[in-house]
């Protein structure tokens, strides 16, 4: 594997039950990259995060994280070395404070030793969580809910976030805000795969994207070959 290239999956295909519902994915990530990947609802983006998280195994192909293979690890093995998701729909604890959640996010044994560091990291990141600490997360906005969950990925002290659908729900000004907490992430130097219904959103933010129909990855590229391919163009921006 290259150097600079923290991600790699190679012909990966996955399965629910006899259901074959990802078909020979092939994509690589750069440190320090965003890559957008972006399809149609059911097009497999959720799935394919799922499986590099190996929530869901894999079963044929390989997935490689700094070189070393981690295909059929568990997810909490895959958390410990460094890849931390952000799945659609927030999935806080919703019955549980705001720092009790953000605790839970660094109880990795690699994440333990930072939790102070990263929860103030998280602070920084997210003011509005430092004034709602002792607050029941449910009681939160939708927007500070998803802070949250953003700030809970972020406290297991990842090397690879992979953002499912941030702006789900969101009202623009929040929106904004959250894109620009991810700039900054990405400054201090963690790398982001991002789904995301907002293509055009997606498309400006990110490095890189793939394009993903039916289980498959049809198109890849940088954002600004694919914004200009005619494929792109008509499905997404009516062009």
């Amino acid at each position: 594997m290259a150097e600079d290239t923290l991600l790699k999956l190679d012909k990966v295909d996955v399965f629910y039950g006899s259901l074959q519902v990802l078909w020979d994915i092939s994509l690589s990530v750069k440190h320090g990259e965003i890559v957008a990947i972006i399809g149609a609802n059911g097009s497999g983006k959720s799935t394919l995060l799922n499986t590099i998280s190996s929530i869901i195994d894999t079963a044929k192909g390989s997935i490689e994280f700094e070189g070393n293979n981690i295909t059929h690890l568990n997810p909490f093995q895959v958390v410990t070395l460094g890849i931390s998701q952000v799945p659609e729909g927030r999935r806080i604890f919703p019955d549980m404070t705001v720092l009790e959640n953000l605790e839970i996010g660094s109880y990795n044994p690699n994440a333990r030793p930072a939790k102070e560091r990263s929860l103030k990291s998280v602070f920084e990141l997210f003011p509005i969580l430092k004034e709602r600490t002792n607050q029941v997360a449910k009681t939160l906005s939708g927007g500070e809910q998803q802070m949250l969950a953003v700030g809970r990925g972020l406290m297991s002290n990842p090397k690879l976030m992979l953002l499912d659908e941030i702006s789900l729900g969101l009202g623009p000004i929040v929106i904004n805000e959250i894109y620009n907490s991810l700039r900054e992430i990405r400054a201090r130097g963690i790398t982001v795969i991002l789904v995301e219904q907002n293509v055009r959103r997606s498309l400006k933010e990110a490095d890189r994207g793939y394009i993903m129909e039916s289980g498959r990855i049809v198109l890849s590229g940088d954002v600004a070959e694919l914004r200009e391919e005619e494929k792109v163009k008509k499905a997404y921006f009516g062009a």
